[in-house]
């Protein structure tokens, strides 16, 4: 697998914590974020392969920070679009996709689900 850049936007620590260390472990780059808004504001200065959204976050949710980077994506084509997979412990994969991700990881998951989904959107 390819050395990703991730933005994992996750405000449970432990949660974080276990994920970044098997991402890094993996080979990734991982830059977390703890809400929505930081999410938004980490992806405004950098490029990200994949974002991981935790659906419910503090300031800001999973939801909102979506489509508010699908609006960024939007006013600066140049952006691209970056591929967005929810993780939540209650999946509903319609709301998901109305906010505008592309795919959603029920927690817990483990790192072989990871990269099964990070290989069904070419990023592997």
């Amino acid at each position: 697998m390819r050395k990703l850049n991730i933005l994992l936007a996750e405000d449970d620590e432990m949660i974080e914590r276990i994920t970044t260390f098997f991402l890094k472990r993996s080979g990734h780059e991982v830059d977390v974020a703890k809400n929505g808004n930081e999410a938004v504001n980490r992806f405004k200065a950098k490029e990200y392969d994949v974002i991981l959204m935790d659906v419910h976050m503090p300031v800001m949710d999973g939801f909102q920070a979506t489509k508010e980077i699908r609006k960024i994506e939007l006013q600066y084509l140049n952006k691209g679009h970056t591929t967005i997979i929810a993780t939540t412990t209650n999946p509903s994969k319609s709301d998901c996709i109305k906010a505008g991700m592309d795919g959603y990881a029920q927690k817990p998951f483990c790192l072989n689900e990871l990269s099964a989904i990070f290989k069904t959107y070419s990023l592997a």
